[in-house]
C-alpha cells in the first residue's frame, strides 16, 4: 500500500465525517512521505515517545487519534523532526474517529461486551452525543468496573449513584466531562455513563442525576478506536503489518495500582 492509497482509503472509511470537520484541523498528516507502507504503528497520542517506538518498530506510518496539539508547546516540532529524520509518515484522526460507526465509543462498547448498541455517538450543531448500549440482563456496578479495568489495564474511577442493575449505558470516550452529556444520558434512561476524564462538576452532577459514573483515562478509553481504524486498513491491504505502541499510563492517579 502506498501513502496515496492509504490517504484515499481514509475518505472511504470516514466518508461525510471528513467534510464535517474539514476546516477544524481534526485530521490529516503532520508529516507525509510518499512511499510503500508495509508496517503501521498505532497509538492514541503523538508524542516523542510514540515516535521513538514507531522508529524502533521499523514502521512506515504512525497512526494516532491525537495530534500533538498547539497547547503542548513545542512537542509537534520535536515529533515532526524525528519523523522527517526517519522517513516515517504520521496521520491522526480525531473527531471523525470519535463519531464514525467503528470508532472510539463503539470500540469501548465492544471491550465491555455490551449486548446491543442502540445509538452511536454523534455530533450535530457542534454538540456531542454519547453512544448508548444495553446489557440485556443487567450487570452489577462492580462488574462493569471490573470489565473496564480489565480492558484498560488501569484503575477506573467509579461512583455508584443508585442501586439498580446496570442495563443501559452511555459512552463518550476521552474528554467527556461535560455535565450536559450526563444529563443527556439520564434523559435517555441510562444507568451509567463512561468516559475518560472528569471534573468536580461532572462528579457532582452524576450524583445529583442518579447516574453511575465511570472514568478511565483519556488515552486508554480511546486506543481501541485507533485499533479498529488500523484493522480496517489491514482489511483493505492484508499484507500490511500492525504494531500496537504501548503508551505509559500517565493519567493513572497511582501507577502502582495498575492491573497486571
Amino acid at each position: 500500500m502506498k501513502t496515496s492509497e492509504f490517504e484515499q482509503l481514509t475518505t472511504t472509511l470516514f466518508g461525510e465525517w471528513l467534510s464535517i470537520f474539514n476546516d477544524e484541523g481534526e485530521y490529516g498528516f503532520t508529516h507525509r512521505v510518499e512511499k510503500e507502507i508495509n508496517r503501521i504503528a498505532y497509538a492514541t497520542n503523538l508524542t516523542p515517545e510514540t515516535v521513538e517506538k514507531a522508529v524502533k518498530a521499523n514502521a512506515d506510518l504512525l497512526l494516532t487519534h491525537h495530534d500533538a496539539w498547539d497547547f503542548l508547546y513545542g512537542m509537534r516540532e520535536v515529533c515532526v523532526s524525528e519523523l522527517e529524520r526517519h522517513g516515517i509518515s504520521h496521520y491522526f484522526n480525531h473527531s471523525p474517529l470519535d463519531f464514525v460507526k467503528f470508532g472510539t465509543c463503539t470500540a469501548l462498547f465492544e471491550q465491555i461486551q455490551i449486548d446491543e448498541i442502540t445509538s452511536y455517538s454523534t455530533c450535530t450543531e457542534n454538540k456531542d452525543y454519547p453512544g448508548i448500549g444495553i446489557f440485556e440482563r443487567g450487570i452489577t456496578f462492580s462488574e462493569l468496573k471490573g470489565r473496564l479495568e480489565k480492558a484498560l489495564n488501569e484503575p477506573v474511577g467509579a461512583w455508584q449513584n443508585h442501586g439498580r442493575p446496570v442495563k443501559k449505558v452511555a459512552i463518550l470516550t476521552g474528554a467527556g466531562n461535560n455535565s450536559a452529556l450526563i444529563k443527556y444520558a439520564m434523559e435517555q434512561g441510562c444507568d451509567a455513563f463512561i468516559t475518560g476524564e472528569k471534573t468536580l462538576y461532572s462528579v457532582q452532577y452524576a450524583n445529583f442525576a442518579g447516574v453511575n459514573l465511570y472514568v478511565g483515562s483519556h488515552t486508554f478509553t480511546e486506543i481501541f478506536g485507533v485499533e479498529n481504524f488500523a484493522k480496517k486498513v489491514q482489511e483493505a491491504y492484508p499484507e500490511t503489518e500492525l504494531v500496537l505502541i504501548k503508551e505509559k499510563h500517565l493519567e493513572a492517579a497511582d501507577k502502582k495500582c495498575l492491573i497486571g
